[in-house]
C-alpha cells in the first residue's frame, strides 16, 4: 500500500492505460533516497500484471557501473529468444551486448535502435512495462541505449519508467517527462506511522516526523534503529540534531546502526556482498570462505530483514543497506573483501590474469569483474593489475562501452609506475571519455597528460579530442588554435600527410565558427601549403570542408552531392561522430534547393544525434537551421524559440557564425511578415557577427532588401559592394541572380526614373535563376519583388504574371508569409483571391518524419528497413504511414511509388529556357 501518492499513482496508471490501447510513454520518477520511487515502480508492475501485461526490470548497481551492458543484460535476458525478427545488424548488436555471441556490440545508435525494436517486438504480444530502478547507477552503455529507445517510443504499447535518485548523476537521464516525488503530507505521515509503527510514544513519533521530512523510508527505518527505551520515549530517540543532515543521510545512519548490531562474521559477509553486489550467492560464499565465514553467518542479517536470500541469490532490502554496509567498513576490511572476491573469480579459467579478450562475453565479464576487484584491493602501483585493467578497458571499448572503457583506462594509469605507459593510458581514457560525450571529464584528463611524451599519431588524436572539448565547452577560436598548433608539430612527419589534411580541415571549420577573418586566413594559408597528393583518400573533415566551400560559393548542387554522400557513408560506416555535421550540411543544401521537408527531417535528426552525443556546438547550428526553416514557413513561435536557444549557447561560447545564422532566421521571419525595420536590425546583427566576406555573403541579399523596404537606402552601399565581390568570385548563376535582384532593388529605391535599368536587372536575375540549379525560394522572391515593382509602375498585366508565378512557388514550398505577400499584391491589382485559395500540395501536409517515412516506403523499403535507418521501431513506422495515407489521398502502400518524383525532385539545371537534366 502506498501512502499519500494518489496523484502520482494516477499519472502512472494513465500511462499504463494508454499502453493497453497501443500507445507508448516514458517517465522519469526522481527524488531523494527513500522517497518512494521503487514503491511506485512496484505499483506499476502490479497493475501491469493485473492487466496481463509483461514486465521487464533492471536495477542499477553502483559496483557494476563500469561493466558495459550489465543493466541491459538484466532487462532483456528473459526475452533473448525474441531477437530473430529484428534487423540483422540490430539483432547481432544485441546478442553481442547480452553475451550470447562473440564480437563487438554496435555503436550507440545501432544499440539504441536495437533496444527499441526489441521492446516493440515483445510488446507485439500485449502491453509491456520496462522498469529501470536506480538509473543513476546503471552502466553508461545500458543507460544510453535505454534512454535512446525511451525518447523514440510512439505506438508500440511500451511504457518505460526510470527511478532516479536526486543529487547523484542528476543528468543521467535527459529528454524525458519527469515526476518529482516529494515528502508525504502530514495526514499520510500520521497514517503510515499509525499503521506500520503503532508502538511509538508521542514524543518519539514527533521526533521521527520532525527528522524524516516526510520521507517514507525514513519514517519506517528510523524507528527500527531505536532501542526499546527510545521507542517508549524515555530517552531522546534521535542522536543527530535536526536540520544538520538530510533524510537520506539519516536513513543511511539508521541502516549503519542496524548493521553494527550484527555479529562480526555476519558483517563480514554483508561487506563482501556489498563490495560485489552481483547477487551471486555462490560467488559470495566462495569469497567469504577465504575470510573465515559460512552460510550460517548470514542468518542474523536475514532475520533482521536487511537481506533476502534464495537458493542462488542475495538481495539487499534497499540500496542504502548495501551503501551503509560498505561505507561503514574500515579500509582494510574493504580491501580484504575485494581481494577475496578477486580470488574467487580467479577459480574460473576465464578469470586468469593476463588472459586476452576471447570473444566469450560471459567469460569476459568475469575477467572484467576480477580486474576491478583487484584494482579496488590495490592501494599502490601494480603492473600486473594495471595490465588487467587495460584489458578490461579494451574489452569495454570493443563492446561500445566508452564510459566504462575510459574509467578502466584511467584506473590502469593510476596503477602503473611507468610514466610513458601512464601517459598512453591517460590519453586512451581521454579519447574514450570524449566518445562517451563526457567532455568535462575529457578536459580534466587531457590536463594531466604530458603531450610532449606522445608519439605523433597519439598526439594528433589527443589534439583533435581537445578541440572537440573546446568546441563544446570553450570557444571555436581556441579549438582552431589547438588544431593549427598540432598541424605545425606533425608537419615535420612525412608519413602524417593524411592526418595533416584532416587536422587543418577541422581547424578551418573551427575558425569559420569563430567568424574571425584573420583566423580563417591563417587556417587557409596552412591548407594551401599542403602537399598536392594529400587530397586522395580524403576523410570526413576534408569532404565536409569541401561541401561547405561549395555552399559558400552558391554551388548548391555540389554541396548537396557531397553532403548526401557524407551522410550515406556515416551511416554505412557507423561514423556517428560526423553524422550531425553531415546532416547539417545536407539540411542547408536541401533548403537552398527548396526541399524544405527533407531539410527539416535532416536537421531534426542531426539535432537528435548532436544532443545524444552532447555535441552542443553542432546542435547550436542545427537549431539555427531549424529556426530558418520555421521562418520560411511563418512559424514565428518556433523560429523565435529555436533562434533564442541557439543564441543562448552561441553568445557565451563565441560561436559567431551560428549566432549569425540565428539572427538571420529572425530577420527572415520579420522580412516575410513585412516588418522591415525589425528585419534590418536582426540582419545587421547577423552581419556584425562575422567579418569574413564569404561567410557573410549569404545574408547580404536579405540585408539589402530589408534596408530598401525600411527606407534606409544609405545602408545598402557597403553590403552591395561586398555582394558584388562575392558574386564575381563565386562565378555561379545563383550568385549572379541575387546580385542583379539587389541591383534592381537599389535602383528602384533611388528616386530616379531609371525604370529601364530596374527592369533589365530583374530580367537578368530571372535569366540567371533559370540558367543554374533550381532555387525555388530565391526565384520566387525575385518574381515577387519584380511583380511588386511592376504593379507600382502600373504594368498590371506583367505584374499579374510575375505574382502568380511567385504565389504558386511559395504555396508549393509552404512559405506562407511570402505567399501572403504575393496574394496581397494580386488583390491590389484586382485579382479575386483570399487566404483560403491556397492550393498547397498534399505532401506539404505531412510532418518532416512522415514525409521521410513515405519517401523511403515509396522507394520500396520495408517498415523494418525504414525503422533501422531512421532509428524508429517498425510499429512507429507503420503508425506514420497510417497517418500519412489519408493526408495523401491514398489507401494502400501500392500507391506510394507514384509519389516518388514529388518526394525526390531532381536538381534540374535549365539553360536559356530549355530544360536539361
Amino acid at each position: 500500500m502506498l501512502y499519500g501518492r494518489g496523484a502520482e499513482q494516477d499519472r502512472v496508471d494513465q500511462l499504463l492505460s494508454r499502453a493497453r490501447k497501443g500507445e507508448s510513454g516514458a517517465l522519469v520518477i526522481h527524488g531523494e533516497a527513500g522517497i518512494g520511487k521503487t514503491a511506485l515502480l512496484a505499483h506499476a508492475a502490479q497493475r501491469t500484471a493485473e492487466g496481463h501485461g509483461r514486465v521487464l526490470r533492471t536495477v542499477g548497481i553502483e559496483s557494476e557501473m563500469e561493466l558495459p551492458f550489465g543493466g541491459l543484460h538484466q532487462l532483456l535476458r528473459s526475452v533473448a529468444d525474441r531477437l530473430d525478427p529484428l534487423h540483422v545488424a540490430q539483432a547481432s548488436a544485441l546478442r553481442a551486448a547480452l553475451g550470447l555471441t562473440g564480437g563487438p556490440a554496435g555503436d550507440r545508435f545501432t544499440m539504441g535502435a536495437a533496444v527499441l525494436a526489441a521492446l516493440a517486438e515483445v510488446a507485439s504480444d500485449g502491453p509491456l512495462l520496462c522498469l529501470v530502478d536506480d538509473a543513476q547507477w546503471l552502466d553508461g552503455a545500458s543507460l544510453d541505449a535505454l534512454t535512446f529507445a525511451a525518447r523514440r517510443l510512439h505506438g508500440e504499447g511500451v511504457v518505460m519508467l526510470f527511478g532516479l535518485r536526486d543529487g547523484v548523476r542528476a543528468d543521467a537521464v535527459t529528454g524525458l517527462p519527469r515526476l518529482h516525488l516529494q515528502g508525504l503530507d502530514p495526514l499520510a505521515v500520521h497514517t503510515l506511522l499509525a499503521d506500520r509503527v503503532p508502538d511509538l510514544s508521542p514524543f518519539a513519533r514527533g521526533r521521527i516526523i520532525e527528522q524524516s521530512c516526510g520521507n517514507p523510508l525514513a519514517l519506517l527505518e528510523l524507528p527500527a534503529a531505536l532501542t526499546a527505551e527510545q521507542r517508549a520515549g524515555r530517552v531522546n530517540p534521535i542522536t543527530l540534531p535536526a536540520g544538520l543532515v538530510t533524510p537520506a543521510s539519516r536513513i543511511q545512519e539508521s541502516f549503519q546502526e542496524q548493521v553494527r548490531r550484527l555479529p562480526d562474521p555476519t558483517r563480514t559477509m554483508l561487506l563482501v556482498a556489498a563490495a560485489d553486489d552481483s547477487g551471486d550467492l555462490d560467488l559470495l560464499l566462495r569469497a567469504s570462505t577465504r575470510l573465515g565465514t559460512t552460510l550460517e553467518d548470514l542468518e542474523p542479517a536475514e532475520a533482521a530483514t536487511l537481506v533476502q536470500l534464495t537458493e542462488h541469490t542475495l538481495t539487499f532490502r534497499h540500496p542504502l543497506v548495501r551503501s551503509a554496509t560498505y561505507q561503514d567498513a574500515a579500509l582494510a576490511r574493504r580491501v580484504a573483501a575485494h581481494r577475496a572476491l578477486a580470488e574467487a573469480l580467479a577459480e574460473h579459467p576465464a578469470g586468469t590474469l593476463g588472459t586476452p579478450a576471447t570473444g566469450n562475453t560471459h567469460a569476459d565479464r568475469r575477467a572484467d569483474r576480477r580486474a576491478w576487484h583487484l584494482a579496488a584491493a590495490t592501494t599502490g602501483t601494480d603492473e600486473a593489475v594495471a595490465e588487467a585493467m587495460e584489458e578490461a578497458a579494451i574489452r569495454a571499448g570493443g563492446r561500445r562501452g566508452a564510459a566504462a572503457a575510459s574509467a578502466a583506462y584511467e584506473r590502469a594509469a593510476q596503477l602503473t609506475a611507468d610514466p610513458a605507459r601512464r601517459t598512453r593510458l591517460l590519453a586512451a581514457a581521454a579519447f574514450t571519455s570524449a566518445e562517451a560525450a563526457q567532455f568535462p571529464r575529457t578536459a580534466a584528463l587531457t590536463d594531466r597528460i604530458d603531450a610532449l611524451a606522445l608519439d605523433p599519431a597519439t598526439f594528433t588524436d589527443l589534439a583533435r579530442v581537445r578541440a572537440i572539448v573546446e568546441l563544446d565547452q570553450g570557444s571555436p577560436r581556441r579549438a582552431a588554435h589547438i588544431l593549427m598548433e598540432c598541424a605545425d608539430r606533425i608537419r615535420s612527419s612525412p608519413d602524417r600527410d593524411s592526418d595533416l589534411a584532416a587536422v587543418l580541415a577541422e581547424a578551418l571549420q573551427a575558425a569559420q565558427s569563430s567568424g574571425a577573418a584573420d583566423l580563417i586566413a591563417e587556417a587557409e594559408t596552412r591548407m594551401a601549403a599542403l602537399p598536392a597528393d594529400s587530397a586522395p583518400g580524403a576523410g570526413f573533415p576534408e569532404r565536409i570542408t569541401a561541401g561547405g566551400r561549395a555552399q559558400l560559393r552558391a554551388d548548391h548542387v555540389a554541396a548537396h552531392r557531397e553532403a548526401a554522400a557524407c551522410v550515406r557513408d556515416c551511416r554505412a560506416q557507423h561514423v556517428i561522430g560526423w553524422l550531425p555535421t553531415s546532416l547539417h550540411l545536407l539540411a542547408q543544401a536541401q533548403s537552398a534547393i527548396g526541399r524544405y521537408q527533407e531539410a527539416g527531417a535532416a536537421a531534426e535528426e542531426g539535432l537528435a544525434v548532436a544532443e545524444e552525443f552532447g555535441r552542443n556546438h553542432r546542435g547550436t547550428y542545427l537549431r539555427a537551421t531549424l529556426a530558418t526553416l520555421a521562418a520560411l514557413r511563418g512559424d514565428g513561435e518556433r523560429c523565435t524559440t529555436l533562434a533564442t536557444a541557439a543564441l543562448a549557447y552561441a553568445d557565451p561560447h563565441g560561436i559567431n557564425l551560428a549566432a549569425a545564422h540565428a539572427h538571420r532566421a529572425l530577420g527572415l521571419l520579420a522580412l516575410g511578415l513585412g516588418r522591415a525595420e525589425d528585419a534590418l536590425a536582426q540582419l545587421e546583427a547577423a552581419d556584425a557577427r562575422v567579418d569574413h566576406p564569404t561567410l557573410s555573403a549569404p545574408l547580404l541579399p536579405d540585408l539589402v532588401e530589408a534596408a530598401v523596404r525600411a527606407g534606409c537606402r544609405d545602408r545598402t552601399a557597403e553590403p552591395m559592394s561586398r555582394l558584388e565581390a562575392w558574386a564575381s568570385a563565386a562565378g555561379q548563376p545563383a550568385a549572379t541572380a541575387l546580385l542583379h535582384r539587389c541591383r534592381a532593388l537599389t535602383e528602384a529605391s533611388n528616386g530616379s526614373a531609371r525604370t529601364q535599368a530596374v527592369a533589365e536587372h530583374f530580367a537578368a536575375a530571372l535569366h540567371a535563376h533559370t540558367d543554374g540549379p533550381v532555387q525555388p525560394f530565391e526565384h520566387g522572391r525575385t518574381e515577387l519583388l519584380f511583380g511588386e515593382w511592376l504593379r507600382r509602375e502600373r504594368r498590371r498585366t506583367d505584374a499579374r504574371h510575375r505574382l502568380h508565378a511567385a504565389l504558386e512557388t511559395f504555396e508549393t514550398l509552404g512559405a506562407l508569409p511570402w505567399a501572403s505577400r504575393a496574394r496581397t499584391e494580386l488583390q491590389a491589382i484586382g485579382e479575386p483571391l483570399s487566404p483560403d485559395t491556397a492550393t498547397r500540395s498534399p505532401l506539404a501536409r505531412l510532418s518532416p518524419q512522415e514525409r521521410e517515412v513515405v519517401r523511403l516506403a515509396a522507394g520500396g523499403a520495408t517498415n523494418r528497413e525504414i525503422a533501422t535507418q531512421l532509428f524508429l521501431s517498425p510499429r512507429t513506422v507503420g503508425h506514420h504511414l497510417y497517418r500519412a495515407f489519408p493526408k495523401l489521398g491514398i489507401t494502400s502502400r501500392t500507391d506510394l511509388p507514384s509519389l516518388l518524383p514529388a518526394l525526390e525532385p531532381r536538381l534540374v539545371i535549365t539553360s536559356r529556357g530549355s530544360d536539361t537534366p
